[in-house]
């Protein structure tokens, strides 16, 4: 779209405001609202100012001032506000005119650009399974006396036995038993329904939604793939139509991995494939689940480099508390064409050469988009460069139930790292695969594995209320 028909949108649909937005590190949305009647096609090349002191990991207050230059392409009209307002993802820059090299938006579109550069293919398609859960209430805190957090919802097992006005009227989701049930054990149908009616007019296609298998509200809602930045920016889309959604209806979303202890987590299963014009590279008839050797490769290099990998597609504390075995978590370091329990599945059912494509089971929805896609084409594309043949490296294909097999069968079988702390290890010691053609650069990858120590700590230092039952009485 050009800024001309942006303006002639704003005119059309009688904007009042635009709202101009940025995206940090940690992937959290951040926006700035200007009045329609200031917004020309000078906006458009001078941008909007901002304070990027005021963002964790950006800058310093010594060099504060950047600016948005918003992308005519990248717009949706608002649902959630009283006054017409038009939203518009932008790219940062600054003050002198260059490029931010922090900027996840600007990483994802070299990342596209090295794509093209190498001359594999010219376009990688990325499409994110990001569950979720919906709550009906949600208290926590953490102070120096106190440390604590209670999540609730009328789905939830351990309601059977409260009592609810009227009376308790039953149907609530058993552990593990929330995998699409009809209602009235699913209570939430419409209200997924309707944020998927917003996500349309916000310019998504959606292939379908139903409730996921834990207890208490897990959702799940698939959208239609697309190119790299412009599935990281309908994920930023979802993410907010979601929460938003939730709200008007008096609920709470969360994307945190792991909510809940005792039942699955929340995981961001992420589709992916590469087509060189309209002709799709991961497709080979009668080869292993029909896929190519290009894509074996691409597998190869995600697998490689899973551990580094996974300090940017799940990078925080609570990710590894979903990161265990038991609950259908993808910790094991193989592939397979049907096993659920492994890092990287090749989709087989009513799969066309179009549609072939590998599944990468391990990311969860605290990523930032931009970052982890990027993160995740890079190492494919080096296990294409490199011809890494999982199959010749012992990553599979593992077509078992894992949780089967013997002592001496899973010791054999890598795992994901256990906790952050070994996630940013690994990518400090592996990361010159995501800094090829500049895409990422290495003060890059430095400044992050620093923020997310600096996070770390801030849970390891603190009291766990389980301690208490642990320790309180030695």
């Amino acid at each position: 779209m050009s800024v001309q028909n942006v303006l002639d949108t704003i005119k059309e649909k009688n904007i009042e405001f635009v709202d101009f937005r940025f995206v940090d590190l940690s992937g959290k949305a951040h926006h700035i609202t200007v009045p329609a009647l200031s917004v020309g096609e000078d906006t458009f090349t001078n941008g909007v100012a901002f304070d990027g002191s005021s963002i964790p990991g950006f800058r310093g207050i010594e060099e504060s001032d950047m600016v948005m230059m918003p992308d005519p392409e990248a717009i949706f009209v608002d649902e959630f506000t009283a006054h017409n307002t038009l939203n518009i993802m932008c790219n940062i820059f600054s003050p002198d005119g260059d490029r931010y090299d922090r900027d996840p938006r600007n990483i994802a579109q070299k990342a596209e650009e090295y794509l093209q550069s190498t001359g594999i293919g010219t376009s990688a398609f990325f499409a994110p399974e990001s569950e979720f859960f919906i709550f009906d209430d949600v208290r926590f805190e953490s102070g120096q006396n106190v440390s604590s957090y209670s999540v609730d919802s009328d789905e939830g097992i351990w309601n059977t036995g409260r009592e609810e006005e009227g009376g308790n009227l039953g149907f609530k989701i058993r552990n593990k038993g929330g995998y699409v049930p009809v209602s009235p054990a699913d209570t939430t149908q419409d209200l997924r329904s309707e944020i998927c009616r917003v996500l349309e007019e916000a310019g998504l296609v959606i292939e379908r939604h139903h409730h996921e298998v834990a207890t208490a509200g897990q959702q799940e809602i698939n959208f239609r793939f697309s190119t790299l930045v412009d599935t990281a920016d309908n994920l930023m889309k979802y993410k907010y139509i979601v929460h938003n959604t939730a709200m008007k209806f008096g609920k709470t979303a969360t994307f945190m991995p792991k909510p809940l202890f005792g039942d699955n987590g929340s995981g961001m299963h992420v589709h992916q494939s590469i087509f060189n014009g309209d002709t799709p590279l991961f497709y080979e008839k009668g080869a292993y689940a029909n896929i190519s050797e290009l894509g074996m490769y691409y597998i190869g290099g995600i697998l490689k480099h899973a551990p580094a990998l996974i300090a940017l597609t799940n990078p925080s504390t609570n990710s590894y508390k979903r990161l265990v075995p038991g609950y259908e978590a993808p910790v094991n370091l193989v592939f397979s064409k049907g096993n659920r329990s492994a890092a990287v599945r090749i989709p087989v059912a009513a799969v066309t050469p179009k549609g072939a494509r590998i599944e990468f089971r391990t990311p969860d929805s605290t990523a930032n988009p931009y970052l982890a896609f990027s993160a995740m084409l890079m190492a494919g594309l080096d296990g294409i460069k490199n011809k890494i043949d999982p199959r010749q490296e012992g990553y599979g294909p593992l077509d078992k139930n894992i949780y089967e097999l013997s002592d001496v069968e899973k010791n054999e079988i890598r795992s994901v790292p256990a906790n952050i702390e070994e996630a940013m290890d690994a990518l400090e010691a592996d990361y010159d695969f995501l800094i090829e053609g500049g895409v990422f650069t290495e003060e890059f990858i430095k400044h992050y594995i620093s923020f997310k120590r600096d996070e770390a700590k801030e849970i390891a230092i603190r009291t766990h209320p389980h301690e208490f039952s642990l320790y309180y009485d030695c």
